[in-house]
């Protein structure tokens, strides 16, 4: 079993009394986690029967929490797949508003909740959480090309052979992209929308142009930009934005960038082989980098954001981490001895902007580089390590 780093954070927010609403993708281990807390009372929405019961009468939660027996500690509830039955959520307030009750709501999906108006209503009184697939911290590392090819999953990481591993990662991208977040899509062209879940995958890491994708695909731009939403809103997708803001550059990218969220489950939905090129690999590895990135800060340094920096008449940094008004630019090099040329990319950006030292390429050397006074190399395992200087460098913003 993995110990997954939110556990820590989440024991903690409940000790302050706080109820937590807990979203990941499926299969990233969400009951697992909850399973080892202790609670009054467990309802899984994803069960029919459960489900239809609250969606004929959701105050029957308050009626069930109300009967249970009375302890100096506040009760306990969980409920699994709370957006299953969003209309749940005003009873979940009231309980909540009352110190009836402290919950721990799991979703894999923010589509349905966000229709949901009292969702807005809870902020200060339940902590938002996000559990992803294993970050190089919680699991032991495998080797580079079977975590680009096969991912993070807890599921997958736990299955022994590749066969295995492949099974079940087609699985998940039959049963659940395919039904799943179709139904979310509310189209009648199913074959459009699968369609579109191969080029996205397909397209992942790059700068996404709705209109060319939508011209591949015979649909207009704005049901791409719709398509990509759902995608984000079911939490199969990471959206980064640019840096837009610039004193002497005109013509600044102004296009997101799409990361799916495992690399297993982007490679089983483009029908991609497990034999890439070496320049492909060199992509997923920047795609890598910028998922571990995306959950270091998540765990560690929620008030940041990850960004990226492209100017189309030249430079371009991979990726570039904004906190507190300070820039990390990141690198990432498909090598294993950065040369002093890879950072002119770098050496450009911190020139542009004052607050933007010190810069990092991520890459596969054995050992952390010194490329010039501003600028180290690090291997990429040592994202997996809370003494990592990159993360150490944010902490000491704080």
């Amino acid at each position: 079993m993995f110990r997954r780093i939110l556990q820590s954070i989440l024991e903690r927010h409940l000790a302050r009394g706080k109820s937590i609403l807990l979203l990941g993708p499926r299969q990233t281990g969400k009951t697992t986690l909850l399973r080892q807390l202790n609670c009054d009372l467990r309802i899984e929405l994803i069960d029919p029967r459960t489900r239809q019961r609250f969606e004929k009468d959701p105050s029957v939660l308050r009626d069930e929490i109300l009967a249970l027996p009375k302890s100096n500690q506040r009760i306990l509830v969980v409920i699994d797949e709370v957006q299953k039955v969003p209309a749940i959520m005003d009873v979940v307030q009231g309980l909540i508003d009352n110190d009836q009750a402290q919950f721990i709501l799991t979703g894999s999906s923010a589509r349905k909740l966000k229709r949901h108006h009292h969702m807005n209503l809870l902020p200060g009184r339940v902590v938002s959480l996000r559990l992803d697939p294993l970050t190089l911290e919680e699991h032991l590392l495998p080797g580079l090309i079977e975590l680009l090819t096969d991912g993070a999953l807890p599921s997958i990481r736990t299955q022994k052979t590749a066969l295995d591993r492949e099974t079940d990662l087609l699985s998940y991208v039959e049963t659940y992209l395919e039904e799943e977040v179709r139904q979310e899509a509310l189209v009648k062209q199913m074959g459009t929308f699968a369609r579109f879940l191969e080029l996205a995958a397909l397209e992942s890491g790059k700068i996404i142009n709705f209109s060319n994708i939508a011209s591949d695909i015979g649909v207009s731009g704005t049901t791409i930009q719709n398509y990509y939403e759902i995608l984000v809103d079911c939490l199969i997708a990471e959206r980064v934005d640019p840096i837009v803001r610039s004193a002497t550059r005109k013509k600044l990218t102004k296009s997101s960038r799409y990361l799916f969220f495992d690399l297993g489950i982007r490679r089983l939905a483009a029908n991609e082989g497990e034999r890439l090129s070496k320049e492909r690999y060199g992509e997923l590895f920047e795609q890598m980098v910028g998922l571990e990135l995306i959950r270091l800060i998540r765990l560690h340094i929620p008030g940041a954001k990850l960004r990226f920096w492209r100017d189309p008449d030249g430079p371009e940094v991979d990726w570039v981490i904004e906190y507190k008004g300070h820039y990390l630019p990141i690198e990432v090099k498909w090598s294993e001895r950065p040369k002093p040329s890879d950072a002119r990319h770098l050496r450009v950006f911190m020139d542009e902007y004052s607050a933007s030292e010190p810069g990092f390429i991520i890459c596969r050397c054995e050992n952390p580089l010194a490329i010039d006074e501003s600028i180290t190399a690090l291997p990429w395992q040592t994202l997996a390590h809370p003494a990592c200087p990159l993360l150490q460098t944010l902490l000491s913003l704080s």
